[in-house]
């Protein structure tokens, strides 16, 4: 382990011991969410699509500044496609507005974009997003987690592992969802100890394309995803109803 990638461990390790908000894993697992992060409006149309033909539904974070964008990820959310996720019954949770990070910008910049996020779904969607949070990049500080763990029913990073039997409702831990086929032995490894542990796995991805970005994964690894935790009879829950 080089020194770089030594720090960042030793980062991860600190910010999950402290300043936490413990609470019980009472729905008894095995429980798995599925999210998306942005959101690429593939996510939708094709993640979300995937999910119906399972009976699933995931939780969306969304950072409205991005509605409309065209970026690496594909093309972005459109206004309609917040009022169809929720009426399919998705969650709309928040992200930021513009997509900020914590580690980059100041803590009163980066509680005032977080909570413009929240604005921003109501008074642009007039929707109400959950209080389910998700930290752009992953990237999360001392001083963030502090604040936001006060504002936010939930914050969610994206240091990988389970949930439970103890939950961090201030840093929720989060798997990402990567890639092509190839990676289904490792994902079905993590569902089975998830299984083992009667815990709490949480997936998270971007786009959901045949020829995804580096952060998002191809239809056929969501879908063999969704299959795999279904005939192992897993609740597949959005976070905000494992929450409640």
């Amino acid at each position: 382990m080089n020194i770089r990638s030594a720090a960042g461990e030793a980062r991860r390790h600190l910010l999950a011991c402290v300043l936490r908000r413990p609470v019980a894993l009472r729905k008894p697992g095995p429980l798995v969410s599925f999210a998306f992060d942005d959101f690429p409006r593939t996510a939708y149309t094709i993640g979300g699509a995937i999910l119906r033909n399972f009976g699933a539904r995931a939780t969306y974070y969304v950072a409205m500044g991005l509605m409309n964008a065209v970026n690496e990820l594909g093309e972005s959310f459109h206004l309609e496609d917040l009022h169809s996720l929720a009426e399919d019954g998705h969650e709309l949770a928040s992200h930021t507005f513009r997509h900020s990070s914590s580690r980059r910008v100041s803590l009163s910049v980066f509680q005032e974009d977080a909570r413009r996020g929240q604005r921003a779904i109501q008074e642009i969607a007039k929707l109400i997003p959950t209080s389910n949070f998700a930290y752009p990049y992953g990237e999360v500080t001392l001083a963030a987690k502090r604040a936001l763990g006060k504002e936010m029913n939930s914050c969610r990073g994206t240091a990988g592992g389970l949930n439970g039997p103890i939950v961090d409702l201030n840093l929720l831990r989060a798997n990402g969802l990567y890639g092509e086929l190839n990676r289904l032995k490792s994902v079905e490894r993590l569902i089975l100890e998830n299984e083992r542990r009667e815990g709490w796995l949480i997936f998270y991805t971007h786009d959901v394309r045949v020829k995804p970005s580096r952060y998002g994964c191809t239809p056929e690894l969501l879908e063999s995803t969704v299959r795999f935790a279904t005939r192992r009879g897993v609740n597949i829950l959005p976070i905000v109803e494992v929450l409640a």
